[in-house]
């Protein structure tokens, strides 16, 4: 499997163009959404927490029909100085 997308770019004209790339980002909400696939056929969808930010993204996902999702963006007020909660992993944007 390999973990790079192919991408098809849609206008509002309907021409399409096709391009590939290891990771994509859209701006929603004023936040970025990544997506990239894992290597073993998952898609990994994340959104990036900058240093200093007041508050978490949560992605909630619900579906609509067979082959339909809703992804819906929440904000949770973050809890500063509470870092005993955290579970630091490969996508925590820590350094460690």
């Amino acid at each position: 499997m390999s973990d790079s997308l192919r991408l098809i770019l849609e206008d509002t004209d309907g021409k399409q163009l096709e391009t590939s790339c290891t990771r994509v980002a859209v701006m929603w909400q004023g936040k970025e959404l990544w997506i990239q696939q894992d290597g073993r056929g998952q898609l990994l969808i994340g959104v990036d927490v900058e240093e200093g930010d007041a508050e978490y993204a949560n992605l909630l996902l619900r579906p609509l029909a067979t082959n339909l999702v809703s992804l819906q963006l929440e904000m949770e007020p973050a809890e500063v100085g509470d870092d005993e909660e955290h579970v630091h992993g490969p996508d925590c944007n820590h350094d460690h």
